[in-house]
């Protein structure tokens, strides 16, 4: 295992043991649920938004540690974005997880989120890597059906 590959493996450890923003947000300005049925995996995803600003992130939920990791990352990430910049981000994040071949340009831009790019790998575990994503994305639509990653 390279160094690198070992230090991102720490970080998703960290996250899923500690992970950041696990809170219930009863003042959010939108939620949606999430569920990933292979793995079991679910999440409500909290965000409070004003004026196109993403002002925080909360997640509750049980999942496997790729979930968790990644919606803890997700949410520190996002903090303090505008709606139109988190929307960047998780596209170049689905794409460091859906793209074919492995690219070092891939991971530009993500910071800590690029962690989880070995997900790649495993095509079973992308679903839970993007599971908080998705869920992201209807809450950011009001859209209150249940997201599956089926």
């Amino acid at each position: 295992m390279s160094e690198l590959d070992e230090l991102y493996q720490d970080l998703i450890l960290d996250h899923t043991k500690r992970p950041r923003n696990f809170r219930d947000m009863p003042d959010a300005t939108a939620w949606a649920d999430g569920h990933n049925r292979l793995c079991g995996d679910k999440l409500r995803l909290y965000v409070r938004i004003k004026n196109g600003v993403i002002e925080d992130l909360a997640f509750k939920g049980d999942g496997c540690s790729i979930s968790k990791s990644s919606a803890s990352l997700m949410t520190e990430a996002l903090k303090g974005k505008t709606v139109a910049q988190a929307q960047e981000i998780y596209e170049k994040f689905h794409h460091l997880l859906t793209s074919p071949e492995e690219d070092e340009s891939d991971a530009d831009g993500l910071g800590k989120l690029a962690a989880l790019g070995g997900v790649r790998r495993f095509p079973v575990r992308v679903k839970c890597a993007t599971l908080p994503w998705h869920t992201l994305q209807a809450a950011l639509k009001n859209d209150q059906a249940p997201v599956s990653t089926e």
